[in-house]
């Protein structure tokens, strides 16, 4: 069932590796700035968690953020592009099945986003310090996160037929989504209808149960965090699948 999909992932990950220049260093150069700015501004006017640093508490809202906008970057360019230029054809003509397709498309965007997210924690984790009380809650936020995001790209790039709808897709949804999620404040902090508009989020709850691996605490119960991100993750899969068994935008 999934065979062929490790070829095809090597091509995804290779895809992006080759322009590391502006696929990973350049997302991880914004997050420095979002912390240098963000981080000396409001660093002595901002009150999060008790005994928790401004600059400590924004580090892992950067970390997820950027995991998730490079993970569906990743899946959602791959596709859009390989349909405009028709290299998708070659792809089309295999015997790959949708099971193969999902893995490689979403694994590679696992891993992109992975390996951003990294190098966003090396470049920051000097200026402030960040305990990791529970690791194991740090790592599986950071997969399903990356993953729930990476089939949403497949979803956008298989919708998307040319660049500016994909464009349109990450500034109209994923953008927001992302900035308001918690990633530069606790929605404790809002008036009572954003809070509540919040928790209507799935990436708020990503940010939550990825920040409390590190502080174990957060705003909501972490297992409250992962039964809704475990739920987003089906949705988007089983949609992802269905798509792509179905050939949606990409057969006659």
């Amino acid at each position: 069932m999934l065979a062929g999909a490790l070829p095809l992932f090597r091509k995804e990950v290779l895809r992006f590796w080759k322009v590391s220049f502006q696929t990973v260093a350049a997302p991880v150069l914004t997050s420095l700035l979002y912390l240098l700015i963000f981080g000396h501004v409001l660093e002595d006017h901002v009150t999060v968690w008790g005994g928790v640093p401004y600059t400590s508490f924004l580090i892992p809202g950067l970390v997820m953020m950027t995991v998730l906008q490079n993970a569906v970057a990743n899946s959602s360019s791959s596709l859009i592009q390989s349909k405009i230029t028709g290299n998708l054809v070659f792809l089309l003509v295999t015997p790959l099945s949708h099971w193969a397709w999902f893995a490689a498309y979403v694994g590679a965007a696992v891993v992109r986003g992975l390996c951003v997210g990294l190098g966003v924690l090396l470049v920051t984790f000097w200026m402030a310090p960040l305990p990791l009380v529970q690791p194991l809650w740090v790592l599986v936020f950071a997969l399903l996160g990356a993953a729930t995001l990476g089939g949403l790209g497949v979803v956008a790039g298989l919708w998307a037929e040319k660049f500016d709808q994909l464009a349109a897709f990450q500034n109209f949804v994923i953008m927001p989504m992302t900035f308001l999620s918690g990633v530069f404040y606790s929605v404790h902090s809002l008036p009572p209808f954003w809070q509540g508009l919040s928790h209507f989020n799935p990436i708020f709850y990503l940010i939550d149960g990825f920040r409390h691996g590190f502080f174990g605490v957060s705003d909501v119960s972490p297992w409250l965090s992962l039964s809704v991100v475990g739920t987003a993750f089906v949705a988007v899969s089983s949609l992802t699948l269905v798509l792509l068994a179905r050939g949606y935008k990409i057969r006659g």
